[in-house]
């Protein structure tokens, strides 16, 4: 796997670009005006989106039926010297359908123990679990 980046203009802003070829905006996000994502949030992006293929797979490999899929991630830093890495991150997954709720939980389970690359890559550093609210019942 490869992706390139391209600075963009005199400051920090990056085009960064991988197998597909669709650009995404990297950018400093402290100093005020933004015209991408940090560094750090574009890890949390990876870990929501890791997951949310894993668990729209897996329900759709069950016939399970998903109307409205939404997933917020935060995540709790820490200073360690000069840098402030992550040490836990929560995941808050928002399903909506026609779907059993002990399938979703088992869904979510086979993402982050099983599948999730970019979870399991990060486990070791980075604490992270999950919760589920499906058709606006929390169940995890």
């Amino acid at each position: 796997m490869k992706v390139t980046l391209e600075r963009k203009n005199d400051d920090y802003l990056f085009e960064a670009k991988g197998k597909s070829g669709v650009p995404l905006h990297i950018d400093n996000t402290v100093d005020g005006v933004s015209n991408g994502s940090s560094p750090m949030e574009l890890l949390l992006m990876g870990v929501g989106g890791c997951s949310a293929i894993d668990v729209i797979h897996i329900l759709k490999k069950q016939r399970q039926k998903i109307t409205s899929y939404t997933i917020e991630i935060s995540g709790e830093r820490e200073k360690i010297k000069e840098a402030n890495p992550f040490k836990s991150m929560h995941v808050h997954i928002n399903l909506e359908g026609e779907i059993l709720p002990q399938k979703a939980i088992k869904a979510a389970q086979l993402s982050f123990e099983k599948y999730c690359s970019v979870s399991i890559t990060l486990e070791k550093s980075v604490i992270i679990n999950y919760s589920i609210t499906l058709n606006s019942v929390k169940i995890v």
